[in-house]
């Protein structure tokens, strides 16, 4: 019987001294307890444990018991009175135990479970772990660092619940075992506090850069990762309160405000381990976009943050923290980079910002990337939402600072509907220097000339593939047509008329000779395919077809003719606005001439 094996080997081990324990003494005693506990026998096991002529040979041997007791913890329903005397002896051996043989038992134990299992795991060892670790005299804070780096190593591969229903159902437990990890963490930070008060001693600041760790790794994952709005039908959300939690500890540690505001110093927190600041300053760019993100949009520690700062001089502290969000594809981050930036730009007037801050950067860099996130991102929403917030920072700029935005995005957006955009905003500026009263000298004269060089061009000339192009070419015509309507050639504030003619060779006669050899091109496709469809046996034989140098989807004759006659639509479109054009050109050079 499994208990007498082991009532044998505690009486021989009791006459023993403790330093003539030997290797097999372990062995014995680690099988009969795992066969206790196997065979049903927790509570005779328990009894043994809790006998105080057997705390010496616990003490140096209980450790080896963590990993089948846990094995039958799992074994057992949570009602099962077996389960209740597994979870005393663990109890006790966080009590008895050797804390340094038991601290390595229980990491051993947390390193080597895996799926599904994995936060009921740390979940159940982390009340013993911290028990242990309180207890400890030597490497404490090196310890806790292990503890909380092996813990959130076992955590990051679990998927992050994002919807509602998947942060009620809590499917693995990581909403509930997040928090539980930071209850487990809580009386490091009190120490660290406590010790801060008193003195700076080394040690106290080893402890306090192992919970920085923890906090920048806990903003990686799984807050970075996590829906942080606040749902309805959830009382509290666990995340949110995760990260209440997480940047309470950053207050506490009196690391928060220096990590906000790390990039503008140009330096990293101090480090005593070298080695980790270059780890850290490597890879901590998305735990500070995710602080940021939290102080700025969610409003956790805002309370805390000096609000002596201009709301220019956040935007421009916060563009790294942007960029960083918005460079990456998943909903979760790019939905943060926008709000951040959203939130940014909502704290500033229009017309404010100058024209300088465009050298940073970060204010090159974020318009870009939001144009990628315009043109490029499957989620439709973001594409939306990313449309309106560069509009809102095209806004905040002031006149110079606008047209030097302009110049960039024409340069560097290579899509036509952002540049037909672009053309749209540089209309509506010349409106406002053509009607307010005020001079504005960038959008109007000599500058406006030069951005109108830029505009009023087809990229390749007469060659330019005029359907891709269509948004820029339509919005540059109604540009064209605005100017001639509104600036008469007397006045000519905008310059438009002392470039007359380059306009008509750089872009109208391009236009007029592409516009003529895209319809024939377009006309004599239909024309094959309209023949085609007759010598076929059937109208639906399906064939592809390549617009504006991509390969179309299959399709039936009968949807590529439709697909030919869209584009025939577009540029007779084109061809009456050029034509319109055209004619208030003639229209107002005759006006001037009978004027004279």
């Amino acid at each position: 019987m499994a208990v007498d094996e082991l009532q044998a080997i505690i009486q021989r081990c009791q006459v023993l001294e403790e330093a003539d324990f030997k290797g097999e003494d372990f062995n014995l005693f680690q099988v009969a307890g795992q066969k206790c506990l196997e065979d049903g026998y927790a509570s005779q096991l328990l009894e043994v444990i809790q006998n105080e002529k057997n705390k010496v040979i616990i003490k140096n041997m209980g450790w080896n018991l963590i990993s089948p007791l846990v094995r039958c913890i799992f074994m057992y329903k949570q009602e099962d009175d077996k389960r209740e005397h597994c979870l005393k002896i663990l109890d006790q051996l966080a009590q008895l135990c050797n804390p340094k043989e038991l601290f390595l038992g229980l990491l051993e134990q947390i390193e080597q479970t895996s799926g599904e299992q994995v936060c009921q795991t740390v979940m159940l060892l982390l009340q013993p772990l911290q028990t242990v670790l309180l207890k400890l005299q030597n490497k404490k804070a090196y310890s806790v660092g292990l503890s909380l780096a092996m813990i959130m190593n076992q955590l990051t591969p679990l998927p992050v619940p994002y919807t509602k229903q998947q942060i009620q159902e809590d499917k693995l437990g990581l909403c509930q075992c997040c928090n539980a990890v930071v209850d487990f963490a809580k009386p490091f930070v009190s120490e660290v506090v406590k010790n801060m008060e008193k003195s700076s001693e080394y040690n106290d600041m080893e402890l306090k850069e192992e919970l920085l760790k923890f906090c920048m790794k806990s903003l990686k994952y799984p807050l970075l990762t996590a829906q942080l709005e606040q749902l309805e039908g959830i009382e509290e959300h666990p995340f949110r309160h995760f990260a209440t939690e997480i940047i309470d500890i950053l207050w506490n540690i009196r690391e928060l405000i220096p990590l906000v505001l790390l990039h503008r110093k140009g330096k990293s927190p101090h480090w005593e381990n070298q080695e980790f600041a270059d780890i850290e300053q490597k890879n901590s760019a998305e735990s500070l976009a995710c602080l940021s993100y939290l102080m700025f949009v969610q409003h956790f520690g805002i309370d805390c943050f000096p609000m002596v700062f201009s709301p220019s001089y956040l935007l421009q502290c916060n563009m790294t923290h942007i960029e960083v969000l918005l460079i990456r594809t998943e909903e979760s981050m790019l939905s943060k980079g926008l709000d951040l930036f959203e939130s940014c730009l909502l704290r500033m007037e229009n017309n404010s910002l100058l024209h300088q801050y465009l050298e940073f950067r970060g204010f090159i860099n974020v318009p870009q990337v939001l144009v990628k996130v315009m043109t490029l991102c499957p989620i439709e929403h973001l594409r939306k939402k990313s449309l309106s917030i560069l509009q809102l920072f095209i806004d905040k700029f002031v006149a110079e600072g606008k047209y030097t935005l302009f110049r960039c995005l024409l340069k560097t957006s290579n899509h036509a509907g952002v540049e037909g955009y672009v053309i749209k905003n540089i209309k509506d500026q010349i409106h406002l220097s053509l009607t307010k009263a005020c001079d504005n000298t960038w959008f109007t004269g000599q500058h406006l000339i030069s951005l109108l060089d830029l505009v009023l061009l087809l990229p390749e000339g007469a060659e330019t593939d005029l359907l891709q192009n269509s948004d820029r070419i339509m919005a540059s015509l109604n540009l064209l047509r605005y100017l001639i309507i509104k600036d008469c050639e007397r006045d000519n504030q905008t310059g438009v008329w002392t470039i007359l003619a380059k306009i008509e060779q750089n872009f109208l006669k391009p236009l007029h000779v592409g516009l003529n050899m895209s319809k024939a091109h377009y006309e004599a496709e239909i024309k094959n395919k309209k023949e085609n469809r007759r010598e076929a046996h059937s109208s639906n034989t399906v064939c592809s077809l390549t617009v504006s140098g991509e390969k179309m989807p299959a399709m039936t004759t009968e949807m590529q003719l439709q697909v030919l006659h869209s584009a025939l639509f577009t540029f007779d479109l084109i061809e009456s606005v050029l034509s319109r054009v055209e004619e208030l050109i003639e229209v107002k050079i005759k006006g001037g001439m009978d004027e004279n």
